[in-house]
């Protein structure tokens, strides 16, 4: 049958080159790997240059693959069930990219792409290891190839291709009739959670710091492939700089994302895709020290070659835990796909664990180490022993996370009537803090001393006499946060906030200690002070996450005694949720609030609702415009993505709790008039207060050309009395024209109260008084205080900062070495 309306080409070029990707990816990985085995340079560089054209064809594939589908999805060729599933012709032009990674399929092609990026930078500028380096690279590329292939062999089908059509993939009626394009009239649109600018930037820098982590693997395994067990810690280090700060970047990308989109109240939940992502920077900040340890003492080699490695081991591991679903309820944002199995993600991973560990174990006697023990006065006693901590610190998160899989392991081998699965508790984030509280406070403690030690043995009196004025300035400056900052988790109990007083002491010293150092041990020299810089970064990052946190408060405190049913499933504690009614000043704390405009998004079931804030000295005012939805891809419910005010030292933080109706959909009234008699200085009842009938006037003989003489009109001028004190005035008319009685009510909308003139009955007048939810429009808002939630992300700022300026001083050593060698030679 010919299908009327479908765009066939660009699929069936996007196949070729997903196919193409595949063939030239084996072929470069066959080229290298030989090339590397080639004892011959001759020969070696014919491989070579051959595994060159190959991994060049590989990089057109996957451009070509990736303009292909961008294609597809802007123009919104919905007989690609890519381009239906993932987008809509309502989506935004800016969040088109973000369509990419909602999909399995296009994450692991996003994540190929930086492959090839750094596979050209590698192939560009490394001699010795590229052959080894390259084929560890363009064996991974392989795989990733095949998580987008959607081929078919021996009855299994291995990847999903996103160049399938929709009508080879679902069941339905229409796809049998020759004209169903005509029926397919949207997409299914992109999860409103992802319609955020940080998911257009997010996960691009996010994917190339996972990418990043195979270079260093790949030095790693190389120097063990080739017996070159030193020479490959020279770039890897570099590389190791590099990822770590990339990576970086992308975690605190994703907790900008999460404090500007979702209501959890704050930029980290401990999230198990959080904590995936988290686990192998700590492992590979630890490998960055170990290698460092190596490069001036020559001490810690098996060290780096285990963390190196178990980097991107975890970082294929937390891929399974992402896309396996295993975290599926316990993760607001892990994900699964269609076509990609558990087991082909199982395999992603045993591929080069299994690999990894055979090679590490045979060549464990012959890689070099120094059977002398570090003295404990030396800089790498300390800087190992901190490497140590964030390994532990990595297995505590990593075990925590897996719980869902290890339960599930757990039940295959134990009675299911028996078997109690493990679980955090209610609390889950606090049983993460109690354990990690005492890792920032090593780690901010070893990160403010280490540097003034020196390498292989320092004298006491001098690391003494250097951190002496470092340690009473922090000492001074800590003690001043503590006495009024009002640093405070008593909910936790004293001994939990004993180990946050001391976390913030740390983390204080941290920083003025490694901003001393710049000045006394480096001399000022800031472009060789990046460890020094990144350790400033790390020690503002823990004090803005202790304050911050410790003093979020909440000022959202119900004071109006309007409680409504909550969403997200009843975890909101109603107290501390605020019901807002349109165009009612409501007190909050230090502000007067009013919610007083609402609006639509044009073509989605998205409002926007504008909330009016004035402090009550009058000194300043601002508005706040966070929306809400009812989730209309995904689970139901109402979802909200926050608005915030920042000042220099603190946030006002808001989101929705509550709607009176769903947005989009106009309220439907069901309630009726109820008859009231009432004489001027009557007084009337209702639901929320009552009514004072304060005068009646009657006018004939109207002005205007539509009115007889004898046509009239009464009002009645009302006071309303409501229980929250607020006083109302109403002007309900009836006019009788014709001989036609027609009322026209007035509503005091703040109390869902709508009131009109039924009947006149000599000096007093019949009234109708309706109570209604449809006339109320109401928000329950949540809002926090986070003071010094700047520190947080400066800290990152700065941090990030000295990882890359490490990573650039390191590499002109590299090249300076590399000069004098030549220079030697010659």
């Amino acid at each position: 049958m010919d299908f009327i309306g479908e765009h066939l080409f660009p699929g069936r070029l996007g196949h070729f080159f997903v196919i193409l990707s595949l063939v030239a990816s084996l072929a470069a990985t066959y080229a290298y790997f030989v090339a590397t085995r080639r004892k011959d340079e001759a020969e070696k560089a014919h491989w070579r240059q051959l595994a060159r054209i190959f991994f060049y064809a590989e990089c057109v594939s996957i451009v070509a693959i990736f303009s292909i589908l961008f294609y597809i999805i802007s123009n919104h060729l919905f007989e690609f069930k890519y381009a239906w599933q993932h987008s809509s012709r309502s989506l935004e032009a800016k969040y088109l990219l973000s369509c990419f990674w909602e999909g399995q399929e296009g994450s692991f092609l996003l994540w190929s792409f930086w492959h090839c990026v750094l596979g050209l930078v590698v192939i560009r500028r490394e001699k010795q290891f590229e052959t080894p380096v390259m084929t560890i690279v363009s064996f991974a590329q392989v795989l990733l190839a095949t998580m987008i292939a959607g081929i078919h062999i021996f009855g299994w089908k291995i990847g999903s291709n996103p160049f399938v059509l929709l009508r080879n993939e679902l069941d339905a009626p229409i796809f049998a009739r020759a004209d169903y394009l005509s029926f397919v009239k949207d997409g299914n649109d992109l999860n409103p959670l992802l319609q955020n600018y940080w998911m257009v930037i997010h996960p691009p820098v996010l994917f190339l710091g996972f990418a990043s982590t195979l270079i260093p693997f790949s030095y790693a395994i190389a120097g063990l492939w080739t017996r070159d067990y030193k020479g490959w810690t020279k770039p890897a280090l570099s590389w190791s700089l590099f990822s770590a700060g990339v990576l970086g970047t992308g975690i605190m990308m994703g907790a900008a994302w999460a404090y500007e989109s979702l209501n959890f109240g704050g930029y980290w939940a401990w999230d198990p895709v959080e904590n995936a992502s988290l686990v192998p920077w700590l492992t590979l900040v630890a490998g960055v020290h170990t290698l460092l340890i190596y490069r001036h003492t020559g001490n810690a080699l098996r060290s780096s070659f285990v963390f190196i490695g178990l980097t991107f081991l975890l970082i294929l591991y937390s891929t399974y835990l992402t896309r396996s679903g295993d975290l599926q309820e316990t993760s607001v944002h892990a994900f699964t796909g269609e076509g990609i199995t558990k087991w082909h993600l199982r395999a992603l991973v045993a591929v080069f664990l299994f690999p990894t560990i055979f090679l590490m174990v045979r060549r464990w006697k012959s890689i070099p180490h120094i059977a002398k023990e570090e003295e404990a006065s030396s800089r790498e006693f300390w800087m190992f022993i901190g490497s140590l901590v964030l390994l532990l610190s990595a297995i505590t998160i990593s075990v925590m996370t897996s719980l869902p899989v290890l339960n599930k392991i757990a039940g295959l081998f134990t009675d299911k009537q028996l078997f109690k699965p493990l679980a955090m508790g209610e609390d889950s984030a606090f049983a993460y803090n109690r354990i990690q509280v005492f890792v920032a406070i090593i780690i901010g403690l070893l990160t403010a001393i280490s540097q003034y030690f020196k390498y292989k043995s320092t004298s006491r009196d001098f690391v003494l006499r250097r951190l002496r004025w470092p340690t009473v300035t922090a000492v001074v400056l800590a003690g001043l946060v503590l006495a009024f900052g009002d640093i405070n988790y008593r909910e936790y109990g004293a001994g939990y906030m004993a180990a946050i007083w001391v976390a913030l002491v740390c983390g204080i010293y941290a920083v003025v200690a490694n901003a001393a150092f710049i000045w006394t041990g480096a001399n000022g020299k800031l472009r060789a002070a990046g460890g020094s810089v990144a350790h400033v970064g790390f020690g503002m990052l823990l004090v803005g996450i202790l304050i911050s946190s410790s003093k979020k408060e909440v000022l959202s405190h119900n004071t109006t005694g309007i409680f409504v049913p909550l969403g997200e499933g009843g975890k909101e504690k109603p107290g501390e949720n605020l019901t807002l009614v349109k165009d009612l000043r409501t007190d909050m704390g230090k502000y007067w609030v009013t919610y007083n405009q609402d609006s639509m998004h044009p073509q989605k079931p998205l409002a926007f609702y504008n909330l009016a804030f004035t402090s009550k000295d009058g000194k300043e005012s601002f508005n706040l415009k966070p929306n809400a939805f009812v989730n209309y891809k995904g689970n139901a419910g109402l979802m909200a993505n926050p608005d915030a005010k920042h000042y220099w030292n603190y946030d006002v933080f808001t989101y929705i709790t509550s709607l009176s109706n769903d947005p989009g959909k106009a309220p439907e009234d069901t309630s009726s008039f109820k008859p009231a008699t009432l004489g001027v200085g009557d007084t009337a009842w209702y639901g929320k207060g009552f009514i004072v009938l304060e005068s009646l006037q009657s006018r004939n003989n109207l002005p205007g050309g539509n009115f007889a003489p004898q046509d009239s009109a009464t009002v009645a001028n009302l006071k309303v009395y409501a229980k929250t004190s607020s006083i109302y005035t109403l002007q309900p008319l009836l006019i009788k024209k014709g001989g036609v009685a027609m009322p026209y009510p007035d509503t005091a909308t703040a109390e869902g109260l709508v009131v009109q003139v039924q009947a006149l009955k000599g000096n007093r007048v019949e009234l109708g008084l309706k109570e209604s939810d449809a006339v109320l429009r109401y928000i329950t808002l949540k809002a926090y205080k986070f003071p010094f939630i700047n520190l947080v992300w400066l800290g990152t700022l700065v941090m990030v900062a000295g990882f890359f300026m490490s990573a650039v001083r390191r590499r002109q050593l590299n090249r300076v070495g590399a000069l004098k060698m030549e220079t030697s030679k010659l």
